[in-house]
């Protein structure tokens, strides 16, 4: 399409043909056997396809000039949602404590070691921007959303680059996480450190098709009668009315603040706050079902993903080859040392499933993660996701709050600033277990078989 004027009947083509490509992929998926082995999510498949078959490469499929614009858009949907579905039940924290604080302190790592490593080792040799460094987080421990969120925030203020980038080290990171995280699990099974020994994934998994009737789960429950109004146009109608009043406080800012950069999703967050707030105070908390709203954000999520693969520039990451593949390499190596030394610091005997996870999660996704968790423990026995779900109430401030002060501080000129907080964040938080000692006591199997299968 081109430069021709951009229409409603241009957004249903664009979505329209990258739909076409998720379906694809899913079809891939489900027949073919490398890419059900290998676990790639359809919509990363129909990005990359969208990439070859897009304008920026072979440009056979007619998308529009507006198609990395989508991205900031779908994550202030995302992050509009997050009020509305989430659980503020705190559960057993004794239980999870090292769960929080081996992935708070990870995730803080991740960005304060990177940020820095930008500023004092990439932007001297490489002559990158302060930011650079940044890009590995924001595509790791971030993933696409991140990538969206802080991608297109600097992407406004001038950085062009930064979307590209931040979507391809979450491509990268993802199919990192795969291939290393099945690579560890077979090295876990074989040596006998998995607590449960599985005989193969279920077919739901690997092919991402739940055939079975009786498995197929809900994806929400409604809240009103369709005579009055259908649930799902009242979820999706609060959703986008929350995504709105964000834009308008956006636009108010910028305009009697021209030098203030707030990014949309940002807003998108606190508003919904103010959405959950406000049904309170009618006494209609329940007004809106959770999972609804997350089936919502979920497919958000899914065409984010998509978009953003292919909305990839080569020809704007071409320049930065050498500084990422570096870049690359040594974001893998710190994922290493946690899995494989800091896991059993704080797990103990029992490391391995939640080592394989938190490789998962910090290279891509949380769905990554327990992807590759299933391969360990297909029945979910280890506790592991009962851990970090409960330890997530006490992580969700950095990763939300990270998220939206990154692309801040680059605008204000506070890179090194939030480097240097996260680092000393970082640094406290693995400490105090440590300190405080929390940590189980080192029985000398951690590096070696789990109890009761060990070598006779």
């Amino acid at each position: 399409m081109g430069d021709s004027e951009y229409t409603a009947f241009t957004l249903m083509t664009d979505i329209g043909l990258i739909s076409i490509l998720m379906i694809i992929g899913t079809f891939m998926r489900r027949h073919f056997t490398w890419f059900r082995n290998l676990l790639i999510p359809s919509p990363i498949i129909a990005g990359l396809l969208g990439l070859l078959l897009g304008p920026e490469v072979l440009g056979i499929m007619p998308f529009s000039n507006a198609l990395g614009d989508y991205s900031t858009l779908l994550i202030a949907i995302v992050f509009a949602s997050m009020p509305y579905s989430m659980s503020f039940q705190s559960g057993d924290m004794k239980k999870a404590r090292n769960m929080w604080a081996y992935s708070t302190s990870m995730f803080l790592g991740q960005w304060a070691i990177f940020i820095l490593l930008g500023i004092f080792l990439f932007k001297p040799l490489f002559g990158t921007e302060d930011w650079f460094g940044m890009m590995l987080p924001v595509g790791f421990v971030g993933g696409f959303g991140t990538a969206a969120a802080v991608g297109g925030a600097l992407d406004g203020v001038g950085a062009d680059a930064a979307m590209s980038l931040g979507f391809m080290s979450a491509t990268v990171g993802t199919l990192a996480a795969i291939v290393g995280g099945i690579i560890f699990a077979n090295w876990g099974i074989k040596s006998g450190r998995a607590n449960t020994l599985p005989k193969e994934l279920p077919w739901e998994l690997l092919s991402g098709a739940i055939e079975d009737p009786k498995k197929q789960p809900s994806i929400g429950k409604a809240t009103t009668n369709p005579s009055s109004i259908e649930p799902l146009a009242l979820h999706l109608g609060f959703i986008m009315m929350t995504v709105m009043f964000a834009y308008f406080i956006q636009q108010a800012i910028q305009h009697q603040f021209p030098n203030v950069s707030i990014p949309l999703f940002a807003l998108a967050f606190v508003v919904g706050i103010l959405g959950v707030l406000g049904l309170k105070v009618i006494k209609r908390p329940e007004y809106l079902n959770p999972q609804t709203v997350k089936s919502i954000s979920g497919g958000s999520t899914d065409y984010l993903i998509a978009f953003g693969v292919a909305s990839i520039v080569p020809s704007a990451i071409a320049s930065y080859w050498l500084p990422l593949l570096v870049l690359f390499l040594l974001g893998l190596a710190y994922c290493f040392v946690f899995f494989r030394y800091i896991s059993p610091l704080f797990f103990g005997e029992k490391w391995l499933e939640r080592g394989v996870f938190g490789w998962g999660w910090a290279t891509a996704a949380v769905a990554t993660g327990i992807a590759l968790l299933k391969i360990v423990d297909p029945d979910l026995k280890s506790g592991t996701l009962n851990d970090y779900g409960v330890a997530y109430v006490g992580f969700a401030p950095f990763e939300i709050g990270m998220t939206i002060l990154a692309p801040i501080a680059v605008v204000s000129g506070f890179t090194f600033g939030l480097g240097g907080a996260a680092l000393v964040a970082g640094v406290g938080i693995f400490l105090f277990p440590i300190l405080s000692g929390w940590l189980p006591k080192q029985s000398g199997k951690q590096g070696g078989q789990s109890s009761g299968q060990q070598a006779g």
